[in-house]
């Protein structure tokens, strides 16, 4: 299918295709659907292949249900489209027992004769590890996040037990497995539609006119204008209390404010202009702190960085605090730990190196730099969520440390020769960051210090320590909640203690919305979802929404 683009569309055009210019309707489209102002089109409608935040805000909560998900502000696992689950004491075999009332999309495209099985499952997930899968090529063959996690060597089998059970094994325990399974990327198919796409040779429509399982089902697309979703009436959890839901791509941030301030659109992601937004009694602001670090880090293997007296030293004399305000803007959490707050495994009892430049000169006396020396700081060129301005956290912590009389030369490369060079261990000292493919911790501790990632390139402090390793062992081998957490307590005293990397930030999500609007958007993790999103009515006598007089199918 070709996706037709069109160079514009106003507001009034929206509320025009979905009301059939109806004067009466107008009002309760206003109170029965939302608009969204989103930044940009998705590059498709299956999250399993992309690891784009655009397209997961475009599809994965929204089309699909996952097995299992995260819930709540721990982000603990919960059911999903499986009901339950077991893991065998060896950790080896996970068996899920499937709901049974679950029912796909039905849409003018595609029109399901039996609710989701295991078959369903199977077919999901041997699509991304079965190279000789009928759809394993479509779509250009590529599922980043399973093979980031090197899914498919972990992966022995997938099993159908009967048609609402069954059976993942593995060629080894891994604890982190379920949270992969919790992802956004993990959604599931229909095997049905497939094979209707096979019986008719159009493969490629599974993953741009979608069938899933989820609380919205697509009914118009334009690329680079609009998306529009209805509900989907007959969800197997209650029902979402919206009918229509309406993404108005707009790229332009300034477009996004405009159209938030003139009532044009009801929701906007990544808003600018935090305090003219405020200002207003009809728009409110909201945040969440995401699951990512910005950090300041060490080469331990370059003297005089691979003593820890002089790491704990430099670290104390950081103001974190004033780099939030500036750098940050008040935008982002003061970093007590590689992990933020929302973690299941954060442990509320890490104490904050804390601000204290008094005692770094002490310690620097103590490590023989009583005269101070001279340091370089890499700061990378590019802006990202988790340090939106490297080279002004550089010269704030330039500042810091002249104060304990170490001076600081500054030096910056374009992005892929930092990052080059950075990974050979060029560098003294730099800053970067960190964003969790998921919320499980050992996305945080394994790929940023782990002794295997020193030898791969991800751990650019090139430290490694064998204690702190087998922690993290000890915490993949068991599925015990508790105990993987004090595995990890133990992991972050370690670091608090060698100071390989000092974290200062993590960044968080805006969002704005009319006050009207109410419910839960941002998740913990993972995006977006207007799910649970309605609006308060102003007139609770009004009729239903009356259906738009338009095609049931995605625009040709």
């Amino acid at each position: 299918m070709n996706f037709k683009s069109i160079s514009s569309l106003t507001i009034a055009a929206v509320v025009s295709i979905l009301t059939g210019c109806n004067e009466g309707n107008k009002l309760s489209l206003s109170e029965r659907s939302i608009i969204y102002c989103s930044e940009g089109s998705p590059e498709t409608f299956n999250p399993q292949l992309s690891t784009s935040g655009t397209t997961a805000d475009a599809s994965a909560k929204q089309l699909y249900n996952s097995l299992i998900v995260y819930k709540g502000k721990n982000n603990t696992l919960g059911p999903a489209l499986a009901s339950s689950w077991h893991v065998t004491r060896d950790g080896k075999k996970i068996t899920f027992y499937l709901r049974q009332d679950v029912k796909f999309h039905q849409t003018s495209y595609f029109t399901p004769t039996r609710v989701l099985n295991a078959d369903d499952v199977i077919f999901s997930f041997n699509r991304i590890l079965d190279k000789n899968h009928a759809f394993h090529q479509v779509s250009g063959g590529q599922y980043p996040f399973f093979q980031s996690v090197k899914f498919a060597e972990l992966v022995e089998k997938i099993e159908r037990i009967n048609d609402f059970t069954v059976r993942f094994i593995l060629k080894r325990n891994d604890s982190s497995f379920l949270a992969n399974l919790a992802t956004d990327y993990a959604v599931i198919l229909s095997e049905e539609y497939g094979q209707t796409l096979q019986n008719k040779s159009t493969l490629h429509e599974i993953d741009i006119l979608p069938i899933g399982t989820g609380p919205f089902k697509l009914k118009d697309y334009r690329v680079g204008s609009l998306i529009r979703f209805y509900r989907h009436d007959d969800y197997w959890q209650e029902k979402a209390k919206i009918e229509q839901l309406v993404y108005d791509i707009s790229p332009s941030k300034t477009t996004r404010l405009t159209k938030l301030l003139a009532k044009e659109c009801d929701v906007s992601s990544y808003p600018i202009a935090h305090k003219k937004i405020t200002e207003r009694a009809d728009l409110s602001l909201e945040s969440i702190t995401s699951l990512n670090v910005g950090y300041f880090g060490f080469n331990t293997r370059k003297a005089p960085f691979d003593n820890k007296l002089v790491r704990q030293a430099i670290s104390l004399a950081i103001n974190k605090q004033a780099i939030i305000d500036t750098v940050y803007q008040g935008q982002a959490a003061r970093a007590k730990s590689i992990l933020p707050e929302t973690s299941w495994a954060y442990d509320s009892d890490t104490p904050e190196l804390g601000y204290d430049p008094i005692r770094a000169k002490s310690l620097l006396e103590v490590a023989g730099y009583a005269q101070g020396f001279t340091m370089d700081i890499w700061a990378m060129p590019v802006q990202r969520a988790y340090n939106p301005n490297a080279v002004t956290m550089a010269k704030l912590i330039q500042g810091d440390l002249k104060k304990i009389g170490v001076e600081v030369k500054i030096i910056t490369y374009e992005w892929s020769t930092f990052l080059r060079r950075l990974s050979q261990g060029e560098h003294q000292t730099f800053l970067l960051g960190w964003t969790a493919d998921h919320p499980d911790p050992d996305n945080f501790f394994t790929p940023m210090l782990s002794c295997s990632s020193s030898e791969q390139g991800s751990n650019r402090t090139f430290w490694c320590n064998k204690e702190y390793d087998q922690l993290l062992k000890n915490a993949l081998s068991t599925t015990n909640m508790n105990k993987r957490k004090s595995y990890y307590a133990k992991a972050m005293a370690i670091i608090n203690e060698e100071i390989p990397l000092l974290a200062i930030a993590h960044s968080k999500r805006f969002q704005a919305r009319g006050v009207d609007v109410e419910g839960g958007i941002l998740e913990n993790f993972g995006g977006i979802s207007f799910y649970k999103v309605s609006k308060k009515t102003m007139n609770n006598d009004i009729e239903t929404l009356a259906q738009p007089q338009t095609a049931d199918k995605a625009s040709n």
